[in-house]
């Protein structure tokens, strides 16, 4: 599958969320939609990202966006991740990998030259018409929300 751009129709999905039921990209039509790819709840640079989007989500809700996390851990897993650390946006578990695959973030990684394959850190901030605005890939943690918050804005 080709890499998505910017301009392109974001892929819909329909998938498990934190607290049970679904949750739907669809369901969005008509906002912004941060969303953001990440590898593992409970690891160092996963939680300090859910902490920095938990902390900024009043300016994004007052711009009018919403922020969903996406890794492939478990619903059940997701709510002991926001309990332990008061996490404020909405999570979805895709173990089977379906939309991590269909926006080109499980890709193949590299730890002291082992090869696996994983997510890569990667958002995708979605305009009300459900077209890709912007996208950050191979993200690093520090000051991210920020800049997402600033994109937003310029929407």
């Amino acid at each position: 599958m080709s890499e998505l751009e910017t301009g392109q129709t974001a892929p819909q999905f329909t998938l498990p969320r934190d607290g049970g039921g679904i949750l739907t990209l669809s369901d969005f039509g008509g906002k912004p939609v941060v969303l953001y790819f990440y590898p593992k709840d409970d690891t160092s640079g996963c939680t300090a990202q859910a902490i920095d989007f938990t902390q900024l989500k009043p300016q994004f809700e007052k711009a009018g966006a919403v922020v969903i996390g996406v890794s492939p851990d478990s619903a059940k897993k997701h709510d002991k991740f926001k309990a332990k650390h008061q996490i404020g946006i909405d999570l979805v578990a895709d173990e089977e990998r379906k939309a991590l695959e269909a926006y080109g973030v499980w890709t193949e990684k590299s730890m002291y030259g082992r090869k696996y394959m994983g997510v890569e850190r990667s958002t995708f901030l979605i305009g009300a018409d459900g077209k890709i605005a912007r996208i950050w890939r191979k993200v690093k943690v520090p000051g991210h929300a920020a800049e997402v918050l600033e994109a937003v804005k310029a929407l």
